[in-house]
């Protein structure tokens, strides 16, 4: 059943890093709201919400996945993400369908550098936050330790709601701060007691945090507060909800979701205290007007995710802003301007999808199928007239040359890869017309390994990764001439043309024709051959089959024959001429060279600055836009760095980011020249 209205449902995203038990969360949340029949495990591989073949075959989520829980007459959107910073992009969207970001952090590791990526993501696209440590009843779990990082790293906002009773394996209850009572957990489930006398002073410690962060919600109650006057029990529960909402309180919940302690406790916080659809207030659109959360209002959504089903097609995935949906609505794509009717609304769970009866109301979050021409970031409304700003997305750096295996396979794979681009905003396809190759631009090499994958799984498309072809230019470095002559003779009218070329750099200026024939040396309606000719020749390149730069060319001699002179026979002199002048003009290979803009911790800015330097790189300047981050710019061989984004994440452990562009260009040094020729010459023969 839908939410029977806004205000009783929850969106919430689990993001945090790889390995800390998102899934397994959210599988334990569905099973005890009996969603599920079974407990679903990520390590056997029987997990609900990972259920493509890629997931299972490699342990991690790669997609985006819902879990909805009806619980105490409240709606909970579960919004299970990726841990990997190659899939990085559906945390995003996740985030940006949801009011609140569960982090889930693993009790028995330190904090990893992916959990500080997504909190500042989460907090400039402005939800609330908070975490949950998880896997309490692992060896070596410590509430404390992982708690007073949090504390360290994010602040005096993080404030604990709940404390363990017991540790590792004896861990059996919790402490509830917010009523100051325990639940033990056993075999006949849950007992509330009062709170163990050894655990007195922490829990009353931890509600003085509690109370002070929560005043600041209410300026009237804040002074009185600091006046002496004491949160009545009423009060902390009527301005928590607002306090996490404002982010003045970053509530931490506490639990494990392998022998479930603790995840009833947390879905009830979940309906009690976190924010609902209306709490961070109307979204704007591209048109610059405000769209509340409300009900009443005409229809508008948000596609935030598509996916491709095998059998059931295309699967839009909607945030509903304003207005009700039903099956059967006619709705308006306001990118292609289309009525759509929508056949079916549909509940997801995971791969697991049935028919929503009733409607869906503002706020909530459906899957529509079959909405063929329909795309990630696609608004739809009642009007058409309403466009909602596009998911903000990582820019996708990674760049590898992809080509079908056989030649029967080219068409799919267009078709295969367009429809996969459509469904993730991190890839792009690009055609590089200078190296004559199809481009993949990702986030990162698992991001391609896995679009190999399903490009064979879904799609029977068999296709490998080929060299990345950097496109090198050549130039000339001093001026030159030299004669082209074509002649030839094979009975009847032959080909004759003669031309002289003069060469000499012209740095920055790209090409150059000059005509200098006087007295009718070469006729003028032979000179435009002549520069065709010229040009043909560049283009496929004179050492190593680059294109040829910078170069001016002028034709100040030469000689024709009335009968057998036409152009084609001068182009072709020009093309011998100018190959014979740039073979003495010193010609040289030239390297595109990398703008890089590199944010990194302090702690890693000298490592970023040597790992340049060993790639034909130098350091250009730094600055310190915030306290512990430097920005290095530096510029650095396009070669070396076309595949940065692996490279960097395993110095910085995974802490960088960075942005690149070919800026300009330079002379290789001598022994990579000497390859490239190398290599051409291997290839033609």
């Amino acid at each position: 059943m839908p939410a029977s209205s806004t205000d009783k449902i929850r969106n919430v995203v689990l993001v945090g890093h790889g390995g800390a038990g998102k899934t397994s969360l959210a599988e334990a949340m569905l099973y005890l709201a009996k969603e599920t029949k079974r407990l679903g495990s990520v390590d056997d591989g029987q997990s609900v919400l990972d259920y493509d073949a890629e997931e299972s075959r490699r342990g991690i989520s790669i997609n985006l996945a819902l879990a909805p829980i009806n619980h105490k007459g409240f709606k909970i959107n579960l919004v299970d993400t990726p841990g990997y910073a190659d899939f990085i992009g559906d945390d995003i969207a996740g985030m940006e369908a949801a009011e609140m970001a569960l982090f889930v952090i693993d009790a028995t590791s330190d904090l990893p550098v992916a959990t500080d990526r997504l909190w500042k993501i989460a907090g400039d696209i402005g939800i609330a936050r908070a975490f949950f440590i998880n896997k309490l009843d692992k060896e070596h779990a410590d509430f404390d330790a992982t708690l007073a990082r949090l504390r360290d790293k994010y602040g005096e906002t993080v404030v604990p709601v709940q404390i363990p009773i017991g540790k590792e394996a004896d861990f059996h209850g919790v402490v509830d701060i917010i009523r100051m009572k325990a639940s033990l957990y056993d075999a006949k489930g849950e007992q509330l007691e009062d709170i163990p006398a050894d655990l007195v002073a922490a829990a009353e410690e931890a509600r003085e945090q509690l109370c002070d962060r929560t005043a600041e919600a209410d300026d009237e109650l804040m002074m009185k507060y600091l006046e002496g006057e004491r949160l009545t029990q009423e009060d902390l529960e009527r301005l928590l909800g607002l306090a996490i909402a404002q982010s003045k309180v970053v509530p931490v919940f506490i639990g494990s979701s392998y022998n479930l302690n603790g995840i009833d406790n947390l879905m009830d916080e979940i309906v009690g205290f976190f924010p609902e659809p209306t709490a961070h207030g109307p979204l704007t659109t591209v048109e610059g007007d405000e769209v509340p959360f409300d009900a009443s209002k005409p229809f508008t959504g948000r596609v935030f995710k598509t996916l491709s089903d095998p059998y059931v097609g295309r699967l839009s995935f909607v945030k509903i802003v304003s207005g009700t949906l039903k099956a059967g609505d006619e709705v308006i794509n306001s990118r292609t301007g289309d009525k759509i009717r929508a056949p079916h609304i549909l509940r997801a769970v995971g791969k697991d999808t049935r028919d929503l009866t009733g409607t869906a109301k503002a706020g909530d979050i459906v899957v529509i199928p079959k909405l063929t021409s329909t795309l990630t970031n696609d608004t739809l409304s009642t009007t058409g007239k309403v466009t909602f700003q596009n998911l903000p997305q990582p820019e996708p750096l990674y760049p590898v040359a992809l080509a079908a295996k056989t030649r029967g396979d080219e068409d799919k794979l267009g078709t295969a890869l367009r429809t996969m681009i459509d469904e993730d905003p991190t890839l792009e396809l690009v055609r590089n017309e200078e190296t004559k190759q199809t481009v993949i631009m990702a986030l990162g090499d698992t991001a391609i390994d896995v679009l190999v994958a399903r490009l064979r799984d879904r799609y029977n498309v068999e296709t490998e990764l080929v060299d990345l072809r950097i496109p090198y230019r050549e130039t000339i470095r001093k001026k030159a001439e030299a004669q082209g002559r074509h002649k030839k003779q094979s009975g009847g009218s032959g080909q004759f043309a003669d031309c002289w070329l003069r060469l000499e750099p012209n740095p920055g200026g790209g090409y150059e024709f000059i005509d200098e024939i006087i007295q009718g040396r070469i006729p003028r309606q032979f000179i435009p051959a002549v520069d065709k000719g010229v040009q043909e020749t560049m283009a496929g390149g004179v050492l190593a089959g680059y294109p040829v730069q910078d170069v001016k060319v002028a034709v100040y001699d030469g000689s024709y024959h009335t009968v057998d002179s036409n152009e084609m026979a001068f182009r072709t002199a020009a093309r011998i001429g100018f190959k014979a002048a740039a073979e003495k003009a010193s010609p040289v290979i030239l390297e595109p060279m990398a703008l890089l803009e590199i944010t990194v911790p302090d702690e890693y800015a000298g490592a970023v600055m040597g790992d340049i330097s060993s790639l034909r790189g130098r350091v250009m300047g730094m600055d310190a836009p915030e306290a512990g981050t430097q920005v290095i710019r530096a510029m650095a061989p396009y070669a070396e760095v076309a595949h940065y984004s692996p490279h960097l994440r395993s110095i910085t452990n995974g802490t960088g980011t960075y942005a690149v562009q070919i800026d300009s260009y330079e002379q290789v040094p001598a022994e990579i020249q000497e390859k490239l020729i190398e290599d051409y010459k291997a290839s033609r023969e």
